[in-house]
């Protein structure tokens, strides 16, 4: 049975927090492959200012140079709010060898009580918390604990950049950075 870890998000836009969780759970699960979910309209947020498809090819950008991380275009076909239970359903019937984990963050291993059909969504997939150093993942869901090296990035603190006309280096990858300037996005 193969097994693959999933991250799903906005990515608006990827940086390189997305990636190193990703590589800390591929590596310390011992997962084949992780796959970057882009969501095409997740349903905690409004209005994201950019398309599902430049988050798609962004995504695309991020993860070019390793071999064990793909984009599933899953969301960002299905035009609409995403729900993780419809995804992980469509994901289980499309892939019935697969065992999937969820990698979520240590603030949404806390909300995962209010997720849609979450009693049932925690029967479909494994759901693994990634755990930064001082962080607490209290939950009476079953999540494997991942522990990963604290890395400070946020989304969110890359477009302020971006609208600053400020550096967003080191932040993110030189090719999503390349993808940011060429299509100008997240200016004013």
């Amino acid at each position: 049975m193969k097994k693959i870890g999933l991250l799903g998000g906005t990515f608006d836009p990827p940086h390189l927090g997305h990636l190193m969780i990703a590589e800390e759970v591929r590596e310390k699960l011992g997962l084949e492959e992780v796959w970057f979910i882009p969501s095409y309209s997740p349903p905690h947020k409004e209005d994201l200012g950019t398309t599902a498809v430049d988050r798609m090819n962004m995504v695309k950008c991020a993860i070019h140079n390793n071999a064990f991380f793909k984009v599933n275009t899953i969301e960002v076909d299905t035009p609409g709010k995403s729900y993780t239970l419809d995804t992980i359903k469509r994901l289980r019937e499309d892939y019935p060898n697969y065992k999937f984990y969820f990698i979520i963050g240590a603030d949404m291993v806390e909300y995962l009580p209010y997720w849609q059909g979450i009693d049932t969504l925690v029967e479909l997939v494994q759901f693994v918390g990634v755990k930064r150093a001082g962080s607490s993942l209290n939950t009476d869901y079953p999540v494997v604990t991942v522990e990963i090296p604290g890395i400070d990035i946020s989304s969110t603190e890359l477009r302020d950049r971006v609208k600053e006309n400020r550096q967003i280096t080191y932040l993110t990858t030189e090719p999503v950075q390349a993808y940011i300037k060429e299509n100008q996005l997240y200016e004013d």
